[in-house]
């Protein structure tokens, strides 16, 4: 059983599951995940598409959803249980379904845990207690698990084997139909529907704002695996700009920006893998935000300034998640090529920090070893 809630897990899930099935064709592998993950053969019982949000209060709105699919997979686990639970990110959930494999005998494995690190650090107790194993993607994340006794291996971050890079820049935008004496500004609204609501209205108006004050850009937006093009479609059509929505190729769009305009999550480290300016943004309910600021044990929210250990890119949280402010960030990204090729220089390191590489052919071979 398998629990990829998010995008970025039903990317690294599908390529992990291609990687097991080219070591052991006949392992079977179901439970929650999307369109990666069933192009490599997965049962899904649940879409990950349908439990994307973020936000504490936003979970709540979404509860009856949640809260089935939760107990969907527990029922499972108690009347036929798998070898293995796989759990990847997605921690509120995938603890709690945690207890129940405990319960049922069923081995755990968490693949790119809970950031016990950055805040709500006494979760590392139940991880200890609840799961068999930790495979995590950062060598500071060893360090700390092995420092509460907790068993743990680093495999290595997967977007280091993920990478797509072109040679040919002029050709892929061409392919995405961008005029070649204009510069390039990304758009990345997320992965889950609360955050197309809560933050594309500011992104599409930080793009407007941006035209207004300029004659030499253009925009393209990227849709997430967990969404439609109808989810953002209409967003567009309201602001009366043109923005190319391309589905399905991600790090072809990072590697055709120039700069990027993107929200908190695991799309800043790949961006930053490419070394492509960005902004970060993120906004979330204020009742939220009063909480999780208050929990948070780190100075940056951004993957890519907290890998690089220093604010490598700029980020504008909550209230400063503002369209004037984000021009601002973008204008001087675009005006100021020291800076736009410093700020590039620096994002490009982050790679050195993430390991050698192999970290898809690492959890595979991690779960064929724990199935054994």
């Amino acid at each position: 059983m398998v629990i990829a809630g998010e995008a970025s897990a039903d990317l690294h899930a599908g390529k992990m599951i291609h990687a097991v099935h080219k070591i052991d064709p006949s392992i079977t592998f179901f439970g929650i995940g999307g369109n990666n993950m069933r192009a490599e053969g997965f049962d899904t019982l649940v879409d990950s598409k349908d439990l994307a949000v973020v936000g504490l209060v936003e979970v709540l709105a979404h509860r009856k959803v949640i809260f089935g699919a939760l107990n969907q997979m527990r029922e499972i686990l108690l009347t036929n249980p798998p070898d293995l639970l796989l759990l990847i990110d997605y921690p509120d959930f995938n603890m709690r379904l945690a207890k129940t494999a405990k319960e049922a005998g069923v081995k755990i494995l968490y693949y790119i845990g809970p950031q016990v690190w950055a805040w709500r650090q006494k979760r590392v107790y139940a991880i200890k207690e609840l799961v068999d194993t930790m495979a995590v993607v950062f060598p500071f994340e060893e360090t700390f698990y092995k420092q509460h006794n907790v068993p743990v291996e680093f495999v290595g971050h997967p977007l280091t084997d993920e990478l797509e890079t072109t040679s040919d820049l002029a050709a892929l935008k061409k392919e995405f139909q961008l005029e070649t004496d204009k510069r390039v500004i990304g758009l990345f609204p997320g992965s889950r529907h609360s955050e197309i609501k809560r933050l594309l209205p500011i992104i599409i108006e930080s793009a407007k704002q941006l035209m207004q004050q300029r004659n030499d850009v253009q925009f393209i937006l990227p849709v997430a695996s967990t969404l439609d093009k109808n989810d953002i479609l209409p967003h567009i059509e309201q602001s009366n700009i043109p923005i190319t929505v391309i589905e399905n190729h991600s790090h072809e769009v990072i590697q055709s920006c120039d700069v990027i305009i993107t929200v908190s999550g695991t799309v800043t480290l790949e961006i930053a893998l490419y070394g492509i300016p960005v902004v970060i943004i993120n906004k979330v309910s204020w009742l939220t935000y009063q909480i999780v600021s208050r929990m948070l044990k780190i100075p940056h929210i951004g993957l890519c300034n907290i890998v690089a250990g220093k604010k490598v890119t700029p980020e504008l949280i909550q209230n400063k998640a503002k369209p004037a402010l984000i021009v601002a960030e973008i204008n001087k990204l675009l005006n100021d090529d020291v800076y736009y090729n410093k700020t590039r220089s620096e994002l490009l390191q982050v790679k050195e920090k993430l390991g050698g590489g192999g970290g898809i052919n690492n959890i595979a071979k991690l779960v064929i070893d724990m199935l054994a």
